[in-house]
Parts: structure tokens; sequence; C-alpha cells
């Protein structure tokens, strides 16, 4: 009750106490009876006053105590329902769980069927290979290629085949949009061997197959730790026409692929231009399976920028790598317009969109110094890789063994083969 209220109500009480004072006294009471009467009617009122009180605290503390019980009936109800929920999410969490595991299962089943058969490729093909060499050659092997092939066999074996990545950047902006990945063997001393030299010994040794193969896989391994990390960034994966033609490991391999498909999106398959006009019925077979599966191709090491872009797209190629220092040679200016010297009709800066209507991206590789970035970008050419836009780093096998993906497995195999 308000102070106002409080005051209005008391000078009310006042006056009808004054008011029964009166009658009294005009009633023939003496000044007692009247003082009496007023103090009487003043209780009364009062009294009045506070069981009027109570009766309106004790209505709304019983709508209050009502209101709090529907409350509490409400909150009820809503917990009852997130339980419900929860109950219901934990169970499609389990399931969900039971589903991965199936399929982690799975696939580790065909990355041991894979992987077995490649040590049982190398274990055939590693034996005696020094001396075959030697006799297809018509040619004593001499005791530094002994060396270095027995050097390979040994990385193969123990698993020393390191996974090296260079970023593709969008240009101008020099964002990452893809990796490259390469292959590097390691000796027993740590020292890294580079492609120029363990592929003199292994291409004769027919090695290099056991050598692309593990490193598909170690390119899945990255292609699955980005996609945890929701990136979404393709890596360019180098297969050589054995690995394509390869009658027993490659039916394998479009099984496991057939079997992740999401990896389509990021895993993109790179030959260069020699090996794609040499390949044959078989490799040409394997390639078009692979693009059922909804797997790209890039093309590198292109020499003749005179491209079939057509045919190039019937074959799924994607991506196209020229390096930036045959780009620049190709150009030439003719009547005061920049073209290319194998397409003097077509301007320079057209090339680009050329094979774009053909559904192919062009890149320019090897990439060194910032004259030649703006030299690409007179080209229109979207994207560029090199030394400038930074060097191939190798990934850690701590990283690769984040993935959950069958490195331990990889050597254990290939240590069979040894």
């Amino acid at each position: 009750m308000s102070k106002l209220t409080l005051a209005l109500l008391s000078g009310a009480y006042v006056c009808l106490s004054l008011i029964a004072a009166l009658m009294v006294w005009r009633l023939g009471g003496g000044p007692g009876a009247s003082l009496a009467g007023f103090l009487g009617a003043l209780a009364l009122c009062f009294a009045f006053q506070g069981v009027v009180e109570r009766s309106l605290v004790g209505g709304r503390l019983a709508g209050d105590l009502a209101s709090l019980a529907d409350s509490q009936r409400g909150l009820a109800r809503e917990v009852a329902k997130v339980e419900a929920r929860i109950t219901g999410e934990l169970e499609t969490a389990t399931e969900d769980a039971l589903r991965r595991s199936e399929e982690l299962f799975t696939e580790v089943q065909l990355l041991e069927d894979v992987v077995q058969q490649i040590s049982d490729r190398i274990e055939a093909g590693l034996s005696g290979r020094a001396d075959e060499t030697g006799r297809e050659t018509g040619a004593m092997v001499s005791p530094q290629t002994s060396a270095l092939l027995e050097t390979v066999r040994s990385a193969l074996a123990s698993g020393r085949v390191d996974l090296y990545l260079q970023s593709v950047v969008s240009l101008p902006q020099r964002r990452v949009q893809f990796y490259e990945s390469f292959s590097r063997l390691r000796d027993e001393t740590g020292r890294v061997l580079m492609p120029a030299e363990f592929l003199s010994v292994a291409e004769p040794a027919r090695l290099v197959a056991a050598i692309d193969n593990l490193l598909l896989f170690r390119c899945v391994q990255i292609v699955r730790r980005l996609a945890r990390q929701e990136r979404k960034i393709g890596i360019f994966c180098n297969i050589s026409l054995a690995s394509l033609g390869d009658e027993e490991f490659f039916p394998q391999f479009v099984e496991f692929l057939g079997a992740n498909r999401d990896l389509a999106d990021a895993l993109i398959f790179e030959l260069g231009q020699a090996a794609f006009d040499a390949r044959g019925a078989a490799e040409s077979r394997s390639m078009a399976k692979l693009a059922d599966l909804g797997f790209r191709f890039s093309l590198d090491k292109v020499t003749d920028v005179d491209l079939d872009f057509q045919d190039l797209s019937r074959a799924d190629v994607k991506f196209v790598k020229i390096a930036a220092p045959v780009l620049i040679e190709q150009l030439q200016e003719r009547d005061g317009v920049l073209t290319l010297r194998s397409l003097p009709d077509l301007e320079a800066g057209a090339y680009a969109a050329l094979a774009a209507r053909h559904g192919v991206e062009l890149i320019a590789e090897k990439v060194e110094s910032e004259r030649q970035v703006v030299d690409v970008l007179e080209l229109n050419i979207r994207y560029g890789q090199g030394l400038i836009f930074g060097e191939p780093r190798p990934i850690r096998d701590s990283v690769l063994a984040q993935t959950g993906a069958p490195t331990e497995l990889m050597q254990a195999a290939l240590r069979r083969a040894g």
C-alpha cells in the first residue's frame, strides 16, 4: 500500500471516529464517553483495515502459488522434451559412430589388401633386379649404380618415402587453392634423395610404380586430414603410366577409390604431357575408370602450348600446368598485338580463355620472380606455382599418423618385402 493511500485511509478513519464521538456526545455522554467512542471507533477502523489487508495478501499468495505451480508443470514438460531430444540425439550419434566404424574398418581392409599387393610387387621386383638390369642393358652394373639401387630398395622396404607439398596459389591474391605432392626417399643416414637421383635407377628396375603407389596413399592421408579441418583445398598427385597400366594393382586401387568417392573433389591425378601422349589403350581405360568415379586429371611438363583442349577435355583433363619460362618464351609482338609463337593468330591474353571454354584451367608453374608473375598476369592465367610462392615442404610423420590412415601398415608390409 502506498503512503498516499495510507494517509487518505487514516484521515477517513479519523473522520469516522469523530462522527462516532459526536454521536455519543449528543446521546448525553460526557467528555470521557465521547473520547472512548472516538478511540473505539478508530481502533475498529484500523482493525477492519488489517483484516482486509490480510485477505488481499492471502489472495495474492494463492494466485502466486497457482502461477508457480503452473510454471513448475510447464518446466517439467520442457525438461521431458529436452530429455527426449537428448536421448534421440544420443541414439543418432551412436548409430553414426557405429556406421563410421564400419566404414573405417572396410577402408582399412581395402587398404590392407592394396598394401599387401604393393609388398608382393616390391618383393618380387626387388630381388635380383640389379643383375636383371645388367642383362637387359648388356653391360655390367657399376658399383655406384648397385649401391644407389640398394639404397632405393632399402628406403622402400623401410618405408622411408616422404611426402612434400608445394602450394598452388590464385593470382593476383596469392591465396593457396591447391597443393602439389612430391615423393622423396631417404637413405639410412637421413639424406634426402631427389627424384633425378633415385629415378635414374628406379625406372630401369621398374620400381617407379611402387613409389607412385606409396605417394598415392600419402595423398589420400592428407586429403582426409584437410577434410577433417573443413579445408576445401585440392591436391595434385603424380601418377605414372606404369601405375595406370598395372593390371594387378590398379583394379584394387579403383575399388578403394570407389568406396571413397568423397575424395574426388580434392584429389587430382597428374601426369606429364609426354606420358599423356604415350598412353595406350590400357592406360586410357584406367583414366576413364577414375573419371567415372568423379576424379580429374592434370597435365604438367608441357613443352608444346599448341594443345588440343577438346581432346584434353574428353580425357577429363581439367588442369594444364605450363612452366612460366615456356610461356614467356612463346610471347611475341605481331602487328602491335602480343601473341604466342605457336599460335600467332591468337592474342596471348586469350589463351587462358580458349582453354577455359573447354573446361581446362591453366596454371603457370616454376614461377620464380616478380617479373614472371607480371608476365603471367598479362596472359590472364588465374593460378601460379613456384618458388616465389613457396618451396615444397615435407609433411611430418606425426601429421600423417594423426589421419588414422595405414602408415604403420604400409611400413610393416614394406619391411616384409625386405
